[in-house]
């Protein structure tokens, strides 16, 4: 039935394997909260750690698992390490997410209108105004 329209294409298992790997690893909320510090600027475990309300620990262990899924990167200096969300991706896949949670009503359907990339990365005044769009 698909397999019949023009455009039909699904994503190999790898994709899809992956793809499910990046999901899983967002699902905690603190994670989410370190994503979202990162793509606000470069920043160090404890920082993270103060933002996220999390132990220096639970950042670190969080910022390895991370790290290793590709989704943030490390930069070394002295005895410190430097976080930074790893690309674009990250920022587009983490607004989206956000976009999506503010667009839910209390059924938990999305309502379909806006779009997320204006906020990430915007002035808070901007992200506020793209909320009540």
């Amino acid at each position: 039935m698909h397999t019949s329209l023009p455009d039909f294409d699904m994503p190999n298992e790898e994709q899809v394997h992956l793809a499910a790997e990046s999901f899983r690893l967002l699902s905690d909320p603190t994670r989410i909260k370190i994503l979202w510090a990162l793509l606000q600027g470069e920043s160090n475990v404890a920082c993270l750690a103060e933002l996220a309300d999390a132990a220096p620990t639970a950042v670190s262990q969080h910022l390895a698992k991370l790290r290793l899924a590709g989704l943030v990167k490390g930069r070394r200096e002295g005895t410190f390490v430097y976080y930074s969300a790893a690309d674009e991706h990250v920022r587009r896949l983490l607004a989206e997410g956000l976009f999506h949670a503010d667009h839910l009503d209390r059924a938990g359907h999305a309502d379909g209108t806006g779009h997320a990339e204006a906020r990430v990365g915007a002035p808070s005044s901007e992200r506020a105004a793209a909320r009540t769009r």
